[in-house]
């Protein structure tokens, strides 16, 4: 087999796999089954829809291997390290497959663990895991892998990084497209074209959207045009090898008014009082409350219903999960930060909004993204 493609080294995916048997052996786990698209990614290297089902499966001791369709045996091949891939004919039952690949290891009456939350593991795949291997008990490794992947290694936070860059060009060139009398898709088009050229993923350009109020900020795409005094959210999620970084940004079509420039201006600082406390050891909760109390004691919004920020890290391109919200910043969370999270944190109020991908280091955050903090505003 040919590795001729892997986007990490053999030693970053062999630390994988060692700190995921770690798991194993925490649980009492002889198998561990991925179908979890981002965790199977992660694992093995490879991920793909769930068009026909598909996973990664780890013994506590000898390879691993993938189960996929013959169809995906040459990508699987360039994209994964691991050295047995078994495909399977489209006729075929990958449930049966799986079955069948344990039996012949001798790990058909063992301890199994997988991810009950998957978007993959369905009531009745569930069901017929426990069908066609009666003699295993199936586990539930809760969000184990899902806190592995939350710090980053060296080698995800650089594409993490190009992604950030990607994401300041394209705010600037998306700002200069936007005009009275155009079209949200001129701003589409000018962020995704900005993608492709600068080596992004093909995809979803991310939220770019006008109105006036909160509620615009996950608004639909008009074709009607842009109007003076309309507020041009633009929010953008660009993906490199399957890592995304993000940003907000508000720009207003005419003279900004007094009130706006002022509402910018508090959520900025108020976002600098977050980042500043931003340390390993600080408590979720706590980071929240630095932005929320004080955008709702200043009368910014009348109710805070929605999260200040989350863990960024590998989106591939069919996932069911837009953003990744096990790691979350609210009132309630109790998790803590650490050296090598991600995060995508933003603040919005009054129909603005503000966001940075930053890192967490030893001493504080580097912001990954570096475009001017402000609220844009074009000639109407």
């Amino acid at each position: 087999m040919q590795h001729i493609d892997l986007e990490f080294s053999k030693e970053e995916f062999a630390q994988r796999l060692s700190a995921v048997r770690g798991i194993m052996a925490d649980l009492n786990l002889q198998v561990l089954v991925l179908d979890e698209l981002e965790s199977m990614q992660w694992v093995s290297g490879f991920g793909i829809s769930q068009t026909m089902w598909r996973c990664a499966v780890v013994p506590l001791e000898g390879e691993p291997f993938l189960i996929v369709r013959s169809l995906d045996l040459v990508p699987a091949i360039e994209r994964s390290p691991f050295s047995e891939i078994v495909g399977f004919k489209d006729w075929d039952d990958p449930v049966s497959v799986l079955a069948e690949e344990l039996r012949k290891r001798g790990l058909d009456k063992v301890d199994i663990g997988v991810e009950f939350d998957s978007s993959s593991m369905s009531v009745r795949r569930l069901a017929d895991l426990k069908r066609e291997l009666p003699g295993a008990q199936f586990k539930d490794i809760g969000i184990r892998i899902w806190e592995l992947r939350a710090v980053k290694s060296p080698a995800e936070i650089e594409y993490l990084r190009r992604a950030a860059q990607i994401c300041d060009e394209a705010v600037l060139r998306g700002v200069a497209a936007i005009k009275v009398g155009g079209r949200q898709r001129d701003v589409v088009k000018a962020a995704a074209n900005t993608y492709l050229e600068m080596g992004a993923d093909p995809g979803r350009v991310g939220p770019i959207t006008t109105g006036i109020g909160w509620g615009a900020l996950h608004g639909n795409e008009h074709t009607h045009p842009i109007e003076k005094g309309s507020i041009v959210h633009i929010e953008l999620t660009p993906r490199v090898c399957c890592y995304s970084s993000r940003i907000m940004r508000s720009v207003v079509v005419g003279e900004p008014t007094k009130e706006q420039l002022d509402v910018m201006d508090q959520l900025i600082k108020i976002q600098d009082g977050q980042f500043a406390a931003m340390i390993p050891g600080a408590t979720a909760g706590d980071i929240d409350a630095l932005a929320r109390e004080p955008i709702l004691s200043a009368g910014l919004r009348p109710s805070y219903d929605n999260i200040t920020g989350y863990t960024l890290g590998c989106y591939p391109s069919s996932t069911q999960k837009g953003s990744e919200f096990v790691h979350k910043f609210t009132p309630a969370e109790t998790w803590k930060l650490k050296e090598g999270m991600v995060l995508h944190m933003y603040l919005s109020a009054e129909g603005l909004a503000i966001s940075e991908a930053v890192v967490v280091r030893a001493n504080g955050i580097e912001r990954l993204t570096q475009c001017e903090r402000k609220l844009f505003s074009v000639a109407a």
